[in-house]
């Protein structure tokens, strides 16, 4: 059976503006124009780089793919004791397939590829889904962070849902971990002050919390951006918008199903200019072909 995922409203006011001839509105309006303060607000339905959206081929990225299947069958991973981190059922199934535009019948086949930076990984995914106009008809990308790197696990957006092999997932500007109104696993996220070279141990226990993005009536809690249907993603703070997708460079803490916890930056959103971005305001090439920088924490 297939979901069938509605438009998001961001892209009819966009290809209304298109239509009309108003091409800087429509940058306006597809750049998550709600985020002009420049604070952070991520969102996978907000693109940010309006009819200007020059992905290079997912081909061009450099490396090879890692891909992971998606575990045991019940949806573990053989190194995660399941007693330890229960799968439970994810609630708000029917909104979050439209709101996060869901799919049962397609995987990403994104690039997904690691480089050494003496303790980090530099991982560079791309999420680009199909570019602004396709994102909704394409699905998130799963991820894995490992001994080896980060892994893509191939899964679909449905079956992901009931999964607990993956523990972090994306698609244009949306990041979320497995757990809570995400997934059904418990891949928990802090966002410690500071910065990421300076994070050196764990934050306390109380400051990771699940995915919660939807309260007890399905009802969708947005990220204050201003952009509707924009989901408050406990990542969402890692970028801003001042013309173009800036990185804030605010470090996050991603408790695993597995106990360990990994501390990630955003360095890039773009696979070119990004630091012109940040400094200027000037559009980047490459949108959604990220840069992340990460490490497991003692």
């Amino acid at each position: 059976m297939s979901f069938t995922t509605c438009p998001k409203i961001h892209l009819v006011l966009f290809a209304i503006l298109v239509a009309c001839g108003d091409s800087s509105a429509a940058l306006d309006a597809d750049s998550d124009a709600g985020s002009g303060t420049g604070t952070a607000a991520g969102n996978d339905a907000a693109s940010g780089n309006g009819g200007s959206d020059t992905e290079a081929d997912p081909g061009t990225t450099a490396g090879a793919p890692t891909t992971a299947d998606s575990g045991t069958p019940d949806g573990t991973t053989d190194s995660i004791d399941p007693d330890a981190c229960p799968l439970v059922t994810v609630p708000c199934i029917d909104a979050a397939i439209q709101d996060l535009s869901l799919h049962d019948d397609k995987v990403s086949d994104a690039e997904v590829s690691n480089e050494r930076d003496d303790a980090d990984w530099v991982s560079r995914v791309d999420a680009s889904a199909g570019g602004t106009m396709g994102a909704a008809q394409n699905p998130w990308v799963y991820l894995r962070f490992t001994d080896d790197g980060l892994e893509r696990v191939d899964l679909d957006d449905v079956a992901a849902l009931e999964s607990g092999a993956w523990d972090i997932a994306a698609k244009r500007y949306g990041i979320r971990a497995n757990s809570g109104s995400s997934g059904p696993s418990c891949v928990t996220v802090a966002a410690p002050a500071g910065d990421y070279a300076g994070l050196d141990a764990a934050p306390p226990d109380a400051e990771f919390a699940p995915e919660h993005y939807y309260d007890d009536a399905c009802a969708l809690q947005e990220d204050g951006s201003g952009l509707p249907g924009s989901p408050a993603y406990r990542m969402a703070g890692w970028w801003g918008y001042t013309g173009c997708v800036t990185t804030t460079g605010f470090p996050f803490a991603l408790r695993l199903a597995d106990g360990r916890t990994v501390k990630l930056v955003v360095e890039a959103y773009y696979e070119q200019g990004q630091a012109d971005c940040n400094d200027n305001g000037t559009m980047g090439i490459g949108a959604a072909l990220m840069t992340w920088r990460w490490s497991f924490l003692p």
